[in-house]
């Protein structure tokens, strides 16, 4: 069945104006982020990397953009390889408690954030680690694993299982078969999920509002406090970087998933 033009034209028309709609705040924070004025106007008077030069400058800002590349980073390192384990068992387990298991590990996506961040802080209260390096990664991994699981899971559905079980006929262990014949032709989906676990961690905000602290606050704990004291037009130039990297993160998640398709 084939649309005819005024349809096509509509379709085209509506999905050009929802894209628009997602990308107006970068379009507007974005030349923000090059204004000399020391208040964040729109459009700006004049340009200047006045702002970029003020977020490297600041070890505070510094500061917080360690926390949250190591807690990025470490949370891809935890999260990935339990994902992969995760959907690999689910994939391959004809148990119906399996289907509860999945279930669980995407609640994060489903609950929201909200409630989440709540019943974190009063376990982590409990157990000492809020304002701590390894609660803020423990949340974080929490938060990420369902990414790893649906990528690696979509790409197991794609995969013959029969390759794995020839080479377990011929004397491989389900281990040494997973690493030497599965791995490779899913390898794609484990990058794509690590990818989006990392940018999970680098974004979140609400959890990180309520475990984090001193030493260890993320930059969008430290960005949502610096707007609540003073409008600082640093926010924007650290918005417009933090798109960007996430952004060129998902850019490449996508290219790597069509590769391994």
């Amino acid at each position: 069945m084939t649309m005819s033009r005024p349809f096509r034209i509509a379709l085209v028309v509506t999905c050009a104006l929802v894209l628009l709609y997602l990308i107006l705040p970068i379009l507007i924070i974005a030349p923000m982020s090059f204004s000399a004025a020391r208040f964040l106007t729109f459009p700006p008077p004049s340009l200047s990397l006045r702002w970029y030069q003020e977020y490297v400058g600041n070890p505070a800002w510094m500061q917080a953009t360690r926390v949250t590349l190591t807690v990025a980073v470490l949370t891809v390192v935890i999260a990935t390889p339990l994902g992969v384990a995760a959907a690999y068992a689910i994939s391959q387990s004809k148990w119906r408690i399996m289907r509860l298991i999945h279930m669980t590990l995407l609640l994060p996506l489903v609950v929201p954030i909200i409630i989440t961040a709540v019943g974190i802080f009063f376990v982590f209260a409990k157990l000492g680690l809020v304002s701590t390096m390894a609660g803020l990664v423990l949340a974080n991994v929490m938060l990420g694993l369902p990414y790893v699981v649906i990528s690696v899971a979509a790409g197991l559905q794609s995969f013959d299982a029969t390759q794995e079980m020839v080479a377990r006929s011929l004397g491989m262990n389900r281990l040494r078969s997973f690493f030497v014949v599965t791995l490779p032709q899913i390898k794609a989906s484990v990058i794509a999920g690590g990818i989006f676990a990392f940018i999970s961690a680098m974004d979140e905000t609400i959890v990180a509002l309520f475990i984090s602290g001193g030493q260890y606050q993320p930059l969008t704990k430290r960005m949502f406090t610096a707007l609540r004291d003073e409008i600082d037009p640093t926010i924007a130039a650290i918005s417009t970087l933090m798109t960007a990297v996430s952004f060129m993160l998902v850019l490449v998640a996508t290219t790597r998933s069509k590769k391994g398709a």
